[in-house]
């Protein structure tokens, strides 16, 4: 046998080829090739086209707080997290630094940032999470009145109290509605005071796609929601001084006092953040005007001030060399703008939104003051980061979606080539330079209010179309006239001579009241859809951050995923029947513009929501007025024709009692049977019976006949803890075939035919 030598070796063992080694291993070798390319492309596609790393790693983060509210169940939040750590750790140990750096290093970034979020509202939730109570209580309450918000509008007083409730072993939070005419004024902050009320849980959704206030109380510490049914007890008056909340309610009554009327109530609203005066018709009219935002304590009026104290600072400043060449009048200016954003936050109660607001103008401070570019997309991610680490649930929310898609909207307009070309072309002359800043403002304007319908939809089900015009007015109108006036007339107030001021505040409000109703009332001024699928959402959202985020031609692909979702959105089909959760109140669309309704209620609360998740403009209309149903005592019968088929459905209307017999027959012949009560296991309709027991599991519902789905609000809450199931589903799945609703169920005739 000859001796190994250099080149024995190779005649002996021949390097492997391709074409001629084992099936198995070559198709293994063609997929390890295959995915180093697909690899290799997209690191070159990172590095062809630069981006800021750290706005995605804020959107990662947010994006992990997004999965762990949308994913059901504690498995999929840990599977969610081994994934996101798994893919972090993968790229560490396979992806080669110096082959594939940059796709590396976003894969880690964004797998560790992606857990992070989903570690901070999870353990946020399970660590401050508020249970509600399990079922409405009428008891005598004692506690201590932790806030007071006064709404004359809705002739009440709204107060939140701690106290202690049966099966909770610490004190908890309440909030309770009391009359304005059971109101004393000795109920004040820090009182201890004694009453009797009707209690009720937070409220989970009334539909799919409703506000979900039981998500919300359970961030914010809130057991029980209730109404005042007796007379108040103060048992001991308050002993703490003056408090932000009594200087915000003084100031309020101050402004209102000075100035009456709606005007007076906007007023206070702009000064002091107290919106409870308001009337309806005036709040209405701002809504659909797409104006809302200006009577909210929101990033617009915080930016106001703090813009105004920094400019007349700095200029002051720097109208006096002495101070001018011993100090740095930025940093000066910054802080006195810092210090007004700050107390004007205080005084307008603190609310999230404004308290968000307050982090970007600081933010935007400390950028001026350091000399660097304040309006970049660095300063809004940091700001949302800052507001995502201490109120992850924010981000769900429609306040934190539109301020920052605003925010992020205007920057990345102005910052594309061919706006930046606008702004720096050649002037000729003062009527060029205005009609190019009215230009500009109109577009942006258009482009913000095309950001945020969307989002309005989504949340509201509702938007303005003319919102962006109305702006362009009142944002000015608001920003450079109503605001400083009222700031002077507060000055003026203090030696008395702020009537003449006041005068103009009134009258530049009803301007902007008058511009509301006008536009408001137009033709087509409002678009409403129905609940809007959140996939849909979702896509929109993602091709906005895409075509927001990138540089260059390649953020145009954002286009795409933004176009489809916004067509997807718009041919959002109408649901044909609208249940809520304890089948009391049924709503029946595509028989004109009317919703027919089972129950026409007692206030304007159902009257609304029904509507508005129905994507309907009209009003509601008793069943027993509509030709297409027969109603007795006890049921109605109503007929739908849905794409050439007739549907029958069988809708209780009483609790009396029902032959068995008689009952059994009748749903026998019903397609869908509906009822606010418990029904005998032999009452069995063709396709679906969504009595107590049934609605108890899956909450409210929606039944769209045309494409034979069912959506309900049990199928959008999964295990959190907000969300409270009356009977285990393993136990509803088993109890009834016909009590069973799963997510996106198909209406299909039952196994039996009946």
């Amino acid at each position: 046998m000859a001796s190994p030598t250099a080149d024995g070796p190779a005649a002996e063992f021949p390097a492997a080829d391709p074409g001629t080694a084992p099936a198995g291993q070559a198709r293994h070798w063609d997929i390890r090739a295959r995915l180093s390319s697909i690899l290799e492309q997209v690191d070159g596609f990172l590095d062809a086209h630069p981006f800021e790393r750290g706005l995605w790693l804020v959107v990662a983060f947010a994006a992990g707080i997004v999965a762990w509210v949308a994913l059901p169940t504690q498995a999929d939040w840990i599977a969610s997290l081994l994934t996101a750590l798994a893919i972090a750790l993968i790229s560490l140990i396979c992806l080669d630094e110096g082959h594939i750096p940059h796709l590396r290093v976003a894969l880690f970034g964004c797998a560790v940032m992606f857990a992070a979020g989903t570690a901070s509202i999870w353990g946020k939730s399970a660590l401050l999470g508020q249970p509600g109570i399990e079922r409405p209580a009428v008891l005598t309450l004692e506690g201590r009145v932790l806030e007071r918000r006064e709404e004359p509008a809705k002739a009440r007083v709204r107060l939140l109290l701690v106290t202690r409730l049966p099966d909770f072993p610490e004190p908890v939070r309440v909030r309770v509605n009391l009359p304005a005419e059971k109101d004393i004024p000795s109920i004040t902050d820090g009182a201890q005071i004694r009453l009797r009320v009707r209690l009720m849980p937070p409220a989970a959704p009334m539909l799919p796609g409703a506000y979900d206030f039981a998500r919300t109380a359970w961030f914010n510490g809130l057991a029980a929601t209730g109404s005042a049914l007796g007379e108040v007890t103060v048992v001991r008056p308050a002993t703490q001084g003056t408090t932000l909340r009594g200087v915000q309610r003084s100031l309020a009554d101050h402004v209102r006092s000075q100035l009456s009327g709606s005007p007076g109530t906007i007023a206070a609203a702009l000064a002091s953040g107290d919106r409870g005066a308001i009337a309806e018709a005036d709040e209405d009219a701002m809504r659909d005007a797409g104006l809302t935002h200006l009577l909210s304590i929101s990033g617009l009026h915080v930016s106001a001030l703090v813009g105004a104290v920094y400019f007349l600072v700095a200029r002051l400043l720097a109208a006096i060399p002495w101070i001018a060449l011993r100090i740095r009048v930025p940093i000066a200016a910054a802080l006195m703008g810092a210090l007004a954003g700050i107390a004007y936050t205080l005084l307008t109660g603190s609310e999230v939104p404004t308290i968000r607001s307050c982090i970007g103008a600081l933010l935007v401070l400390i950028a001026l003051a350091l000399g660097r570019d304040p309006l970049s997309l660095r300063m809004v991610a940091v700001g949302a980061l800052v507001v995502m680490l201490f109120w992850p649930e924010a981000v769900v929310g429609p306040s934190f979606q539109m301020s920052f898609a605003a925010v992020i909207a205007i920057i990345a307009f102005h910052s594309a080539a061919p706006v930046r070309g606008f702004l720096t072309a050649e002037h000729h002359g003062p009527l060029v330079r205005m009609a190019r800043n009215l230009i500009l403002l109109l577009a942006t304007s258009l482009v913000i209010e095309l950001a945020l319908m969307p989002i309005g939809l989504f949340h509201f089900h509702r938007a303005g179309i003319y919102g962006s015009l109305a702006n362009v007015i009142a944002i000015p109108l608001t920003t450079f006239v109503t605001m400083p006036l009222i700031g002077l007339a507060l000055l003026l107030d203090s030696v008395g001579l702020g009537a003449p001021a006041w005068w103009l505040v009134g009258k530049s409000l009803e301007l902007l009241l008058a511009l509301a109703h006008f536009v408001a009332g137009r033709p087509g001024a409002v678009t409403m859809l129905p609940a809007i699928a959140p996939w849909t959402f979702a896509l929109f959202i993602a091709g906005m951050l895409w075509l927001a985020l990138w540089t260059g031609k390649v953020r145009l692909w954002g286009m795409i995923p933004a176009t489809l979702a916004v067509i997807a959105m718009i041919f959002t089909p109408t649901p044909d029947i609208l249940v809520t959760g304890d089948g009391h109140h049924v709503g029946l669309t595509g028989e004109g513009n009317d919703l027919i309704v089972l129950r026409m209620g007692r206030g304007d609360y159902m009257r609304d929501n029904l509507l508005e998740l129905a994507g309907m403009e009209g009003t509601l209309r008793p069943i027993d007025e509509w030709r297409g149903a027969r109603c007795g005592e006890d049921f109605c019968l109503a007929k739908l024709n849905r794409n050439g088929r007739r549907f029958t459905v069988l809708l209780s209307r009483s609790r009396a009692y029902i032959d068995e017999m008689a009952l059994a027959a009748a749903c026998e012949k019903a397609d869908i049977v509906i009822a606010d009560r418990r029904l005998p296991f032999s009452c069995r309709p063709r396709l679906l019976k969504a009595d107590r027991r049934a609605l108890a599991a899956t909450g409210g519902m929606t039944i769209n006949l045309s494409t034979g789905t069912v959506r309900t609000v049990a199928e959008t809450q999964g295990q959190h803890g907000w969300y409270r199931w009356p009977v285990s589903p393993d136990q509803t799945r088993h109890s009834d075939p016909k009590v069973q609703v799963s997510p996106g169920t198909a209406l299909a005739p039952s196994p039996t035919g009946q």
